[in-house]
């Protein structure tokens, strides 16, 4: 299993502090004995790259990493997840990649995204998991950072169960 995820801004490279430990550390459990890797998105993850609507260098890093791992990997099941603007790069790269690489994603989850309510282009909504917290304002379209926005650590071991059923 390869998952490529994107932090969110301003947190620590390669996969963040409030999401990605946690998703890895769930999706471990949930998966046993299975090989899993878990490649953060190198970016910038800067504030101007969230008002940009997602970082255009990143977004394009997270196309290539996901052809990467469809073309290197033919086994390999593949999932593309980010929180609040690596969120928006999760968007940006779906409408990147080519659709035979769009195809061999088998999942996608979203935390706290800013493009909440617009489709993932390529990929079945069925495949899609978009988790957004009551109150957080950037779910809403907004740019506040406010306490729900910042637990959704929280929601891992349901994002990794969602996951895993996609497998």
């Amino acid at each position: 299993i390869q998952v490529i995820f994107a932090r969110g801004t301003s947190e620590p490279a390669p996969i963040g502090t409030l999401v990605g430990p946690q998703l890895e550390a769930a999706l471990e459990s949930d998966l046993g004995g299975q090989t899993l890797s878990f490649q953060g998105v190198d970016y910038a993850a800067s504030v101007a790259g969230f008002l940009e609507g997602g970082d255009p260098q990143g977004s394009q890093t997270m196309a290539n990493d996901l052809t990467n791992a469809a073309n290197s990997c033919p086994n390999a099941k593949i999932v593309s997840s980010g929180y609040s603007q690596g969120g928006q790069l999760v968007h940006n790269s779906a409408k990147l990649i080519s659709s035979s690489v769009a195809a061999r994603i088998n999942a996608v989850v979203i935390f706290g995204d800013p493009d909440d309510g617009q489709a993932v282009a390529q990929i079945s909504a069925s495949n899609v998991d978009v988790i957004c917290h009551t109150g957080d304002d950037i779910c809403e379209g907004g740019d506040i950072i406010l306490e729900p926005h910042l637990t959704y650590g929280e929601d891992a071991p349901a994002a990794a169960e969602f996951i895993v059923s996609k497998l």
